[in-house]
């Protein structure tokens, strides 16, 4: 919009399609149905097996649930268009959940390291090690489709929230790889001590990943620029337009799906108001044909003009 659209009422916001809204909506549905599945499946192969890594495992599968409901509560909170409190809309519950994510993450990697350093110095045999087999390669199968589906989504709707759940479901694929491992050592090999090793392995790579997710999150609570290539998009759509002269002062940040686009668009000083406001029309078509969930202001302004305050670009 322009800098006099955007002073004008109660602004809507960034629209998200519905199409994008519904299938954040039901990746977080999935994300909570494969959670509760896996914590049953392995509860009961933890019981049967005794084992430490697998314990890991389930350890990881509750807070994955855990975080799936917190992610759910928050995309629906996301999702809800800008009201007269929130005009800027609801994104960032988006990034609070990722930080909500991350501390759970976090303190289960710290749990699972003291447990496995405890079985390291007292090493047990784990019993049953093929029920312990066959449901890490269930689980693998589950979380591997999960993880699919969850990267068409963020493919489609750009959604924090939902990268986020992801990243610590890829997390999750290799964890079990590494309790595969472990519980083949153990129960086939006698290798007792590959339980508690694998285990702390999975607890340093959770809290890899709770870092990853938290830093995300951090990002976007400061509003932190899109990246320079989002960026110089913007600049090259914005030139591309033949009246337009220059810009200046690009501005940008995410707020959950939504991205926030802001410039000065520099234009022939003789242009009369009317032509003015067309061409910043134009120029805003052309960057929501490319972010179409971003919410554009422009400023206009004319050619050579000074402002006298400082700008980044």
């Amino acid at each position: 919009m322009s800098s006099s659209d955007a002073t004008a009422g109660l602004s809507n916001g960034p629209k998200l399609p519905p199409e994008a809204a519904r299938l954040m909506r039901l990746a977080t549905y999935a994300s909570m149905a494969t959670a509760v599945i896996l914590i049953l499946a392995k509860a009961v192969a933890y019981l049967l097996t005794d084992s430490v890594s697998m314990l890991s495992t389930l350890l990881d599968s509750l807070l994955d649930a855990a975080a799936s409901l917190v992610n759910l509560l928050a995309v629906r909170h996301a999702l809800t268009p800008a009201d007269r409190e929130h005009r800027f809309g609801h994104g960032k519950a988006e990034a609070l959940s990722g930080l909500g994510q991350s501390a759970f993450i976090a303190g289960s990697a710290l749990f699972l390291f003291f447990e496995s350093a405890g079985r390291l110095v007292t090493p047990q045999p784990v019993v049953h090690g093929a029920v312990g087999i066959g449901v890490m390669l269930f689980s693998m199968a589950m979380t591997f489709v999960l993880v699919l589906f969850q990267r068409s989504v963020i493919r489609r709707t750009g959604s924090i929230a939902v990268s986020a759940d992801s990243l610590h479901y890829v997390g999750d694929i290799a964890a079990n790889l590494a309790v595969l491992a472990a519980l083949i050592l153990s129960s086939q090999f006698g290798w007792e001590r590959s339980d508690p090793i694998f285990a702390i392995g999975v607890a340093f790579y959770i809290i890899l990943t709770a870092w990853q997710i938290a830093r995300g999150s951090f990002d976007m609570l400061m509003d932190r620029e899109m990246p320079d290539e989002e960026r110089q998009q913007i600049r090259a759509i914005v030139m591309a337009n033949p009246r337009v002269r220059n810009m200046h002062d690009l501005r940008t940040r995410r707020s959950g799906p939504h991205r926030f686009i802001q410039f000065h668009l520099e234009m022939d000083p003789a242009m009369r108001l009317t032509e003015a406001h067309e061409l910043s029309d134009e120029v805003e078509a052309a960057v929501l044909k490319a972010f179409p969930t971003a919410e554009v202001i422009i400023h206009e302004d004319p050619e050579g003009v000074n402002e006298g305050r400082k700008t980044f670009g």
